[in-house]
């Protein structure tokens, strides 16, 4: 009996990349990504709490947006997570791997801080707003130099060092607090010239976070043009391509390595600068409160594009301020209201995989 002689096993699941996305698709894809998030967080909600899920949404919009001043928290802070992953875009975009956000804006909000407390009531207005911003950029500066050296002389890994650098900056801003403490004993700093108001970012247009917003968006939209346009931005890209090829070029990529990184340290520095002057007036070790962590996640979300940047941080600050809100408001802890934003989030960089790749199912064929 002769066997039946039977072609290569096909897999069942085929997936293969995208030669291309239309921006069309690709914005259909994360609105059913969002739809089926909601979904999924409203079957969570019901089995875990019982509550209506409509009511717990209107709460997040309520928390987020709810009043004139809710929402203009929720940009100030949208604008600080904006500009940290403004900053980090130009080292991820050459392949280095900065995760010391965290302690580049501790350094330069201290920078501020220091800026404030001893030069506050001694030099005008005009002069003291150009020192603290020159010093939290300076900090931030030297924070992110001091990897990337490390990284073009010896080839150190990167991802470590910059993540031990946020260790010594918070310990270096517990230190400092020991000599601002107000008052004496409190292990706090409390308002910096709160009587004076002395390098507090005044109103701009009758908006008390306007400054922020100029700052910020100017800035994303300079770094737009400086990663796309410039011809720092090409050799940086073509460094994060390959460092073998961008070196056969010509280019010197330890000067690209150490240039880089200073401007994205500088950034984040300037992001501490908002946080003391333009918001909390005051320095302490939860400054920072994750930004420079989440500034990744806003950063290849985005892909990089700054002017992405800002949706998604607006996003994701939208969302975690409507945690903090449905927590109240329902009596729920923060690992509960937490869930639904994971979920989201879960599904939205989820749905950058069927963005960038194609999957197909095998099909049964029929023998005649």
């Amino acid at each position: 009996m002769a066997r039946t002689k039977r072609g290569p096993h096909e897999p069942l699941i085929h997936i293969s990349r995208r030669a291309d996305c239309s921006l069309l698709r690709a914005m259909l894809v994360r609105l059913a990504a969002i739809v089926l998030a909601l979904v999924v967080c409203g079957v969570v909600i019901v089995a875990l709490t019982g509550l209506n899920p409509l009511e717990v949404y209107a709460g997040i919009i309520d928390g987020a947006v709810g009043s004139s001043r809710r929402l203009w928290v929720t940009i100030r802070d949208a604008l600080a997570l904006l500009l940290v992953g403004v900053a980090v875009a130009p080292a991820f975009k050459m392949r280095f791997w900065n995760v010391g956000g965290e302690g580049q804006i501790l350094v330069g909000a201290s920078a501020t801080a220091a800026v404030m407390i001893y030069m506050g009531d001694k030099v005008p207005a005009g002069v003291l707003f150009p020192c603290m911003i020159l010093a939290s950029m300076l900090a931030g500066l030297v924070w992110g130099a001091i990897p990337a050296l490390f990284k073009a002389g010896w080839n150190t890994n990167e991802t470590l060092f910059t993540l031990m650098m946020n260790y010594v900056a918070t310990q270096l801003v517990s230190f400092l607090i020991v000599f601002w403490e107000n008052p004496p004993g409190s292990n706090s700093v409390g308002l910096i010239n709160a009587s004076t108001n002395a390098g507090w970012l005044p109103k701009l247009g009758g908006w008390t976070y306007g400054w922020n917003l100029v700052i910020v968006v100017a800035l994303a939209a300079f770094m737009y043009v400086y990663m796309r346009y410039s011809k720092q931005g090409y050799e940086i890209a073509y460094v994060g391509q390959s460092v073998n090829t961008a070196r056969y070029a010509g280019i010197s990529v330890k000067k690209v390595i150490v240039r880089t990184m200073c401007i994205s340290g500088a950034l984040c520095g300037l992001a501490g600068f908002l946080l003391v002057s333009g918001a909390g007036h005051t320095i302490s070790t939860s400054l920072s409160g994750g930004r420079g962590f989440t500034a990744i996640v806003v950063a290849w979300l985005s892909k990089l594009n700054t002017f992405t940047m800002m949706v998604v941080s607006f996003l994701l600050t939208f969302m975690a301020k409507g945690a903090i809100q449905i927590a109240s408001q329902f009596n729920l802890n923060e690992n509960a209201s937490e869930i639904i934003t994971g979920i989201i989030l879960f599904f939205v960089l989820g749905c950058e995989f069927f963005i960038n790749y194609k999957v197909e199912f095998r099909r049964h064929r029929r023998e005649g």
